[in-house]
Order: structure tokens, then sequence, then C-alpha cells
């Protein structure tokens, strides 16, 4: 399932540039993370790297995208393939 931030991000920036999908940005308050964009990093990393980074462990999975890793390998794919 995707990944989501929760309200007790503290804007710190780190979580942005780990995103290899280009997933997370900044919202009106919080940084946000794009659902169809999030594949918990993989095809990319063995765990999600903006959880690695987060500081105060805002980052948590987003209940209302079920995914499972087939689910998630097929997204990764999509997004990375040629034009």
């Amino acid at each position: 399932m995707a990944l989501r931030i929760t309200e007790e991000c503290i804007n710190c920036d780190v979580c942005e540039p780990q995103c290899p999908n280009n997933a997370i940005s900044m919202g009106l308050e919080i940084y946000e993370i794009e659902p169809t964009h999030c594949t918990e990093c993989v095809g990319h990393f063995d765990e999600p790297q903006c959880q690695v980074v987060c500081p105060v462990e805002c980052i948590v999975f987003d209940l209302d995208c079920p995914e499972d890793q087939d689910m998630l390998l097929a997204k990764y794919q999509r997004l990375t393939a040629p034009a």
C-alpha cells in the first residue's frame, strides 16, 4: 500500500529528495505523498527510504490505498517504463 504523511510532520525537508518516484511534495501545510506514484520504494530499495530518514516517524502506511507487493512492483514498472 502507498504511504502517507501524518500531521506530525515537521517539514524538515529530508523525505522529499529520498523518494525515487518523486511521489513526495510540499502540500498546503505539510509534505504529502501522491499514492499513484508511491511504490514504498519497491523496485528501488528494500525499504521505504522516506521512512528511514524521517526523524519524527510520521510516514505511515495508507490504509485507504491497499496494495500488495505484486501491485507495487507493477506500479514501479509502469512508472519506470520508457515513454
